[in-house]
């Protein structure tokens, strides 16, 4: 193309050929796009585990989170053949009110086991994540510092699901961390309810966060949640809050002593502490691990885990029960319709659940249609 400028009566004025611009997208890295990801036998599973591969323990903790039946065969393999090399973590359930400053707490307690060479997995359970999809996703955000950690793993819960589902994974997630060398393991609960029952039916010693200067700080906390707790750290006791903070500590000390000595025989102490300053975080460790050996010495570490084990064989079987229930192509044909006859008031709930499991166990309806 010719331009006007490069004539030459226009003294020092030129306009240059453009570049041939290269394509917008590299060659080399959509070839690596259409490439998939490598399937691993169950075997490559274990041995990568126990190696400590963390690419090949997230891809075994995806494969038990699939709801697809052979990705659950799989799994379930894998943690089998793992289950000898497992149960040798300290595993710790943290709950706490809203505000707490749970991330900032584990992030805290994290970064100082970290720098204490031991291998740390943080792992999570959100019963609402089913609504929120994937919300539960900001503990790895919030926890910067931790997630760089070489030897911190931090995984949040599945997405979809339902709390027992989600915590049944949980559970398996635990066994792999504990074979891939995980000796620490925080199981942290996001909702609050029924998740502190099942994190506390996992771990070997419950945390409950709670914070000062909100009002009633005994508001709120049930009777259930003070009977769980083997611990009770204060966060956020830095500035002008120190004074609020020994009030509630005051306050919660007095709660404990008005129920009877936990089983362990262990009686649940009041810390307080500031994540954000990291004041006291070494303290609240040197309870969880006084804890651990003095349930050791009397025997209750191994009761305990061994009635643990029983509770998730019995909650294994009533998912699966369920599971199998509403898939079942027959119940899954007639529920709508029970649903509209419940709607309709021509049927009560329970009469209708009776019937249904008829139909699921008998495969006949004991319905007069006339």
């Amino acid at each position: 193309m010719s331009h006007i400028e490069n004539d030459p009566k226009y003294k020092g004025l030129a306009v240059n050929n453009g570049v041939v611009q290269p394509p917008s997208v590299n060659p080399y890295l959509q070839t690596q796009m259409r490439k998939k990801r490598k399937k691993y036998t169950v075997s490559e599973f274990v041995d990568g585990i126990l190696k400590g591969n963390r690419v090949i323990l997230s891809q075994a903790v995806t494969l038990l989170e699939s709801a697809q039946p052979d990705h659950q065969a799989k799994a379930q393999e894998i943690i089998e053949k793992c289950l000898p090399f497992a149960g040798k973590s300290v595993r710790v359930g943290i709950t706490g009110v809203p505000g707490a400053g749970k991330s900032t707490f584990i992030e805290a307690l994290g970064m100082f086991l970290a720098k204490q060479n031991h291998q740390l997995a943080v792992l999570a359970i959100d019963p609402s994540s089913e609504r929120s999809k994937g919300s539960i996703l900001g503990d790895k955000t919030r926890m910067e510092e931790l997630s760089r950690q070489p030897n911190a793993f931090i995984r949040p819960s599945p997405s979809a699901g339902s709390l027992g589902g989600v915590a049944r994974k949980t559970r398996e997630t635990i066994v792999l961390c504990e074979a891939a060398g995980f000796d620490i393991i925080f199981v942290e609960t996001m909702g609050v309810g029924q998740s502190e029952i099942v994190v506390h039916s996992m771990v070997d010693f419950f945390l409950l966060l709670q914070v000062a200067g909100t009002g009633d700080e005994l508001q709120g906390i049930k009777r259930g949640i003070m009977e769980m707790v083997d611990g009770i750290a204060i966060n956020k006791a830095d500035g002008d809050n120190v004074d609020r903070v020994n009030v509630t500590k005051a306050q919660l000390v007095s709660a404990l002593h008005m129920f009877p000595l936990p089983d362990s025989g262990w009686s649940p102490l009041v810390m307080t502490c500031s994540a954000k300053f990291h004041v006291n975080i070494e303290q609240v460790w040197e309870m969880v691990i006084n804890y651990i050996d003095f349930v050791r010495q009397n025997g209750y570490f191994k009761k305990n885990r061994i009635q643990q084990a029983n509770y998730w064989m019995y909650e294994t079987i009533n998912e699966q029960l369920k599971s199998h229930f509403y898939n079942d192509p027959t119940v899954a044909r007639y529920v709508k319709e029970f649903e509209q006859k419940i709607f309709s008031n021509e049927i009560c709930s329970f009469a209708a659940a009776s019937q249904l499991l008829d139909l699921y166990f008998n495969h006949s309806l004991p319905i007069n249609d006339d």
